[in-house]
């Protein structure tokens, strides 16, 4: 059973697409004029109270007399470094990614639709408290004021900003709750029997998994309790794996107590991974249990569809989303009829029966709780902050300036009754499986300052966070974390525990130790099988991995072929570990057979060969960095400049994590993922960072900001976070306001 779809292909002026309505005001009406004289006299006035300070890096420190001022310098200053990230991130983030690319992305942009609606979110704004409307307005205020003094800009789709459109996307992790719906489902879902729905341009870019591309997203945090620390201060880690490119530096200061510094996803209002001058914050890709799908069983009748929800049929909400494309020079539009029961939209069918899935739709406390915790300024603020319950997605890892250090696994958990199975859809008829309401932070998986003195987490387990004082499985339901323990947690408890003098430097020394976890049971394995069934033909390679101490470096042939060998062998096994249920490392190691095992050593060293004429490269030969333009999804070409990296795949329990792949047409593996901004903090008096930015803080090629970090962070180097005024005034390559 499919529904019935509504399509309308219509042809309206793109341009007209792209403005929205006409604005107001007797000097809007000169043909093509984007914003009244009312607005452009707003935004100068309030561009005169921010100022905006570059570093020597070409980071920018915005001044401004409130918050909302800060807000408009920081939106402003994140367009003049990559307007294209800012608005893609926002038309991907209200469903309008196929006015700007195509017929291709028609289905992401519905998948956004089921849960992001303009009215909505226009309501929403219009009921939120006061002060975040202001930060909201400035959001706006800030890029549209950017637009008007930089008409040679043409945006894609969004001309003209408005406030609503932040509660559009008010999470900065790599990836939101929402992407967690595959595009190619809701298509057959919503698509099936459409004729131009089945054109080739439609599914060129649903959700395309690349050769190799399996680089786990996520994040390292580390807090050091005064007790480790050789100063007797609290010392912070920050080291999120995301995409390269995914989010600026940038400092927001304000006369209203604002002081944040750290990264920001392109074009929110909030430093999402960051510190003030006494709190910390980072967070780390979860897999506590906060999306559920339900199955629910389908009545049609004359007027519409009906779900069994115990004794009863309930009506199935139907409505229209209308999605635009550009063809060619011309916007078309298709029109589709969306279901939704109680628990959330209809995403797919599954065995007869509409899958539905629930999932947090809270954009107003969620931004709220974004902005907060950036002003928190002891453990009690932040705490408060977290008991809002919208950071959806993440854990959580903090560390302050009076010592304390947490970690709060999660943050979103609906309360569930643990007896049904909630790692799978369940019965949408069954009533008992509704959630009832949320836990109270209290009831969630956190840890407070523990007595070994520091608390990790790399997306895995919470089990192992502070080692033997960490929470134990037994008291929470099994539905608030389902990570398995990982290489680099295992890494990660190796050089924190048992160490009491922890500095800066070795702080950055810990984070990026070069010790390869993942081969520990690995290569062994390996070379039992080689005793087990003849292999003569790779005594040469099985003698060179028998001989290595298991650490990453440019010079290191080793870790080449250990990292080939083991990627073939991830992929034949990759399928059966999950049919069996069984952790991909275990399974490489204890259930792939001494052939498999040596055939993925064969097919290492074939594809060396082939590729540089022996198998006996280095490592920094073939991994690389490398930007050639300030385009989200990056070329490469191996006659371009490159530059050497040690570090390697956080799969391997790299925790300086350096996700890389061959691309068509190289034979170099290029990194477009891992270490993106990093950093380490010292809570004292004064406040004392480092930091490294992969590449540079510029999208502009021509820009001396482009690429002027990347030696450095291919050598694992940092530099002086400039935080305080004194310190960015001496290192200090432009002043001023917004529009100058």
């Amino acid at each position: 059973m499919k529904p019935q779809r509504q399509i309308f292909p219509l042809l309206v002026l793109l341009a007209l697409a792209a403005c929205g309505p006409a604005p107001d005001g007797e000097d809007a009406a000169m043909e093509g004029e984007m914003f009244t004289s009312e607005e452009i006299a707003r935004w100068e006035a309030r561009a005169s109270r921010v100022e905006i300070l570059r570093d020597r890096w070409g980071i920018a420190h915005i001044y401004g007399e409130t918050d909302a001022d800060t807000v408009f310098g920081a939106l402003y200053a994140q367009a003049e470094d990559d307007f294209n990230r800012v608005e893609t991130n926002y038309i991907n983030a209200m469903g309008r990614l196929a006015e700007a690319e195509g017929a291709g992305e028609i289905y992401r942009d519905l998948r956004m639709r089921l849960f992001i609606r303009e009215g909505e979110m226009e309501e929403l704004y219009a009921g939120s408290p006061d002060w975040l409307k202001q930060l909201m307005d400035a959001f706006a205020d800030g890029l549209n004021y950017y637009l008007h003094t930089h008409p040679e800009v043409e945006p894609r789709v969004i001309a003209r900003f408005e406030p609503w459109m932040a509660l559009t996307f008010t999470e900065g992790s790599i990836g939101g709750d929402i992407e967690r719906v595959n595009i190619a489902s809701l298509r057959d879902f919503y698509g099936a029997g459409d004729m131009i729905a089945q054109a080739d341009d439609l599914v060129v870019d649903l959700d395309p998994v690349l050769e190799r591309d399996l680089e786990p997203r996520g994040s390292n945090g580390f807090s050091i309790a005064p007790s480790n620390s050789a100063t007797g201060n609290a010392l912070f880690l920050i080291n999120p794996h995301t995409s390269f490119f995914f989010r600026s530096e940038l400092h927001m200061v304000s006369g209203e107590g604002l002081n944040a510094y750290g990264a920001v996803t392109w074009g929110q209002f909030f430093i999402y991974q960051g510190f003030n001058e006494n709190t910390g914050w980072m967070h780390t890709s979860s897999r506590a249990d906060a999306i559920d799908e339900y199955l629910e069983t389908i009545v049609e009748r004359d007027d519409g569809y009906y779900y069994i929800y115990g004794d009863e049929e309930r009506a199935l909400r139907a409505s229209q989303v209308e999605i635009d494309y550009r063809d060619g020079d011309e916007t078309r539009s298709r029109e589709f009829t969306v279901y939704h029961s109680h628990r959330g939209p209809i995403i797919r069918e599954q065995d007869g029966r509409w899958v539905a899935i629930s999932l947090m739709q809270e954009p107003v406390r969620a931004l709220t709780q974004s902005y907060l915790r950036t002003k928190s300024q002891n453990y009690m603020e932040f705490n408060a902050s977290m008991e809002l319950l919208t950071n959806s997605s993440n854990n959580t890892v903090y560390a302050d300036s009076d010592g304390n250090i947490a970690y709060y696994h999660g943050n979103f958990i609906p309360r569930r009754d643990p007896s049904f199975n909630w790692n799978a859809p369940l019965d949408g008829s069954n009533p008992a499986t509704d959630w009832q309401g949320l836990h109270p932070l209290d009831e969630l998986i956190t840890v407070l300052n523990p007595p070994n003195g520091w608390i990790q987490n790399t997306n895995n387990t919470p089990f192992s966070a502070a080692g033997e004082y960490s929470p134990r499985p037994e008291d929470y339901p099994a539905y608030m974390a389902n990570n398995p323990e990982n290489p680099r947690g295992v890494h990660a408890v190796r050089v924190l525990e048992g160490k009491t003098d922890f500095t800066l430097d070795s702080l950055i020394d810990a984070a990026y130790d070069p010790l390869l976890t993942a081969f520990e049971p690995l290569i062994p394995a390996l070379l039992a099988a080689a005793e087990a069934a003849p292999a003569d033909d790779l005594a040469a390679p099985l003698a060179l991995l028998a001989g290595w101490d298991y650490r990453f470096g440019v010079d290191s042939l080793e870790t080449t072929l250990g990292v080939y060998w083991a990627q073939a062998l991830m992929d034949a096994a990759s399928a059966e570990a999950a049919a069996a249920g069984i952790n991909i490392y275990e399974y490489m190691a204890d259930n792939t057979s001494a052939e498999q095992k040596l055939d993925a050593l064969r097919a290492a060293v074939a594809e060396l060969e082939a590729d540089w004429g022996s198998w006996q490269v280095p490592w920094g030969e073939v991994n690389r960095y490398q930007r050639i333009n300030g385009d989200i999804v990056q070329p490469f070409d191996d006659e371009q400049p490159s530059h050497a990296v040690g570090f390697a795949s956080g799969r391997w329990g790299a925790l300086a994590s350096f996700g890389s792949r061959k691309y068509p047409g190289t034979r170099r593996m290029y990194g477009t993922s891992g270490n993106s901004f990093v950093a380490v903090v010292e809570f004292g008096s004064p406040l004392r960072a480092k930091a490294i930015t992969v590449g540079g803080l510029q999208s502009d090629p021509q820009s001396p900001h482009f690429d002027d970090q990347a030696e450095m962070y291919a050598n694992g180097e940092f530099r002086d976070v400039l935080f305080y005024r004194d310190d960015i005034e001496a290192n200090l390559e432009r002043r001023y306001n917004p529009g100058d």
